[in-house]
């Protein structure tokens, strides 16, 4: 009876894990890492500013629907469990090197992945070079991958991500095929991504004298998030 338990256990355990497996990139969980209590950085998935996929607009009169030209259904939607319209702020006030601190969001469930495509949408009215809007350096926001190969940072403008489409204050970012690519610190070199995901994390620790971007704006409003054509674009509210 307790050898049946023990198998039923050890069934039920794996059925779970390749469930879990199974699921995929499914939740962008933000952080603040603030060790010595500045109170100068912030990452939280905010309801209202993300960027508008089928949303509802009202003129006092009538009711109508609105979509974003980076996120609406030419461009190929949003993340469609996303009933809020949130978006990921992330922002440092301050100095970027002057202060131990930084906000970001952990990308859960993409382990053993090989990638084929990141990218995000970032509320901003042109390409990573345009000084409006949110910040697109070249160290933030950035993607830290670790790979099974090598460990690549993948900043907004370094490379920059190619804009698939815009309109309305944003735009869509996509690192894919050739420009795929990330500073492997190993070498020192910028090198297509390879290897199996060990983990993927957003990172933002520029502040407002940023000299890596055209801006020193130190924020940023990130949606939809993308890993191998899956999109998040919602969250927690509240940082880990």
């Amino acid at each position: 009876m307790k050898l049946r338990a023990v198998i039923v256990g050890v069934v039920l355990t794996l059925v779970v894990a390749a469930t879990a497996y199974a699921v995929g990139f499914n939740q962008a969980s933000p952080f603040q890492f603030d060790p010595f209590k500045t109170m100068l950085v912030q990452g939280s998935w905010l309801s209202g500013i993300g960027c508008p996929t089928d949303a509802t607009v009202h003129d006092g009169t009538t009711a109508s629907s609105f979509s974003a030209g980076a996120c609406n259904a030419a461009a190929g939607g949003g993340d469609s469990s996303d009933r809020g319209n949130e978006g990921l702020l992330l922002a440092k006030t301050g100095p970027t090197v002057g202060n131990f601190a930084s906000s970001g969001a952990i990308l859960r469930n993409v382990s053993g992945l090989v990638l084929t495509e990141l990218g995000y949408d970032l509320r901003k009215p042109a390409g990573p070079p345009d000084a409006r809007g949110s910040h697109c350096g070249a160290g933030a926001p950035r993607f830290n991958v670790t790979t099974s190969v090598a460990f690549y940072f993948v900043g907004c403008n370094s490379p920059p991500g190619t804009v698939t489409f815009s309109g309305d204050g944003w735009i869509r970012l996509r690192w894919t095929g050739s420009n795929l690519v990330g500073f492997n610190f190993a070498t020192g070199n910028f090198e297509t991504i390879t290897g199996a995901v060990i983990s993927i994390n957003i990172l933002f620790d520029e502040g407002t004298d940023a000299s890596g971007g055209p801006d020193e704006f130190g924020l940023a409003v990130l949606d939809n998030i993308d890993v191998n054509g899956t999109l998040v674009g919602r969250g927690s509210t509240s940082a880990n």
